[in-house]
């Protein structure tokens, strides 16, 4: 993400932020940012309707600026594309004043936020976009025998790129059907992952399975890239690390991910520092539970009373259309942070923000014991 201009009143927080998405993943950073009662100016494609003096009518589309106040705003995770839909509030020409209109936010145009008041969790997201180092870009193929689940894992999200399934016949004395069905299984795998993996981005390749198919699939690539003499992917072998997990199904990537051998590679990255609290936040919940919060009304009487270490957010918390809502967990992030507490704000679309979401999207590790 590209910060353009900023224009926020240091007293009241309103004003505006101009930005540029330069990638996919900027696309979720804006949909974190554009809530329900902001203003939204950018780019769009209008199709109008002109008359001639004969009275001919002609049809065509033009690009114009707009500025509409959000009602919706719709995120489509696959695609990453942002639709935010509301009411023009700026004269023009095409589109009458109070007229409904949908925005999609393009790529590489820029786009203008104006807010009442920006809090510190919209300023920090922003921040977090345009932080160029804070990118940790990891592929991951999760695999058992017939079935790979292929990720793409970045600082704020985690994507399906790829589902291979084959039909892979039963191990018969006297039959080669079994080990003809694994080959072309492997070699489905390999051309999904030379499809969707930049290697020049990616940092590291998690080829991860229950039993050897992990040893297999490695040394069918390694077959397969010497063979035909692909040397992109010979030199990135050093960076593909074999992990244990125990399907090839998506929520087998938190196994993987919580690994050492991948947190010692990724270790100052944000998504590990976050897979890694909330590893320690199920540990204590197991082994001491009064200091292992969650849920809202658990969690800020630890922090009323000073209690808390490190607090655990999900960031849908901070979608929430009512403003009250959203107020009473910025609160809570003011208070822990003021006592000298840590914050993390997890994402919704990785697997750790996911099961963080089914404690309620609010958990907390404790300094101290607090029995109920």
């Amino acid at each position: 993400m590209k910060l353009v201009r900023k224009n926020i009143d240091s007293k009241d927080g309103s004003g505006s932020v101009t930005l540029i998405a330069e990638e996919q993943e900027d696309m979720w950073h804006a949909y974190n940012l554009v809530l329900a009662g902001d203003s939204l100016k950018g780019s769009t494609i209008r199709r109008v309707v002109t008359e001639s003096v004969t009275g001919s009518t002609d049809k065509s589309s033009v690009r114009i600026t707009l500025t509409i106040q959000v009602e919706t705003v719709e995120f489509d995770t696959q695609a990453c594309m942002l639709r935010v839909n509301g009411r023009n509030v700026q004269e023009n020409k095409f589109v009458k004043m109070g007229g409904y209109h949908t925005l999609d936010l393009e790529m590489h145009k820029p786009f203008t936020i104006s807010k009442e008041s920006w809090d510190m969790i919209a300023l920090d997201r922003i921040q977090q976009a345009c932080d160029v180092a804070a990118r940790a870009d990891i592929a991951a193929i999760l695999l058992e025998e017939g079935l790979a689940t292929l990720c793409l894992v970045t600082s704020s999200m985690t994507l399906v790129r790829g589902r291979v399934e084959v039909n892979v016949p039963r191990k018969r004395k006297g039959s080669s059907g079994h080990e003809k069905g694994m080959k072309r299984f492997f070699e489905q795998c390999y051309q999904a992952i030379l499809k969707s993996v930049d290697f020049n981005v990616v940092k590291v390749l998690i080829v991860a399975s229950p039993g050897f198919y992990k040893e297999q699939l490695f040394d069918h690539m390694k077959q397969t890239a010497v063979q035909t003499d692909n040397k992109e992917f010979l030199q990135f072998l050093p960076k593909i690390l074999l992990i244990h997990c125990s399907s090839g199904q998506k929520h087998a990537l938190g196994e993987a991910l919580a690994d050492e051998g991948v947190q010692s590679r990724l270790e100052d990255t944000k998504f590990a520092t976050e897979v890694r609290a909330l590893a320690k936040f199920f540990e204590m919940l197991a082994r001491d539970p009064d200091r292992a919060f969650y849920g809202f009304r658990h969690v800020q009487m630890a922090a009323e009373k000073g209690g808390v270490n490190t607090l655990l957010l999900s960031d849908d918390l901070f979608r929430a259309n009512d403003v009250s809502t959203r107020r009473q967990y910025i609160a809570l992030v003011e208070n822990v942070k003021s006592l000298g507490g840590t914050v993390m704000i997890f994402s919704s679309l990785h697997t750790s923000g996911e099961q963080l979401k089914n404690l309620t999207g609010v958990a907390a590790i404790l300094n101290f014991p607090l029995p109920e």
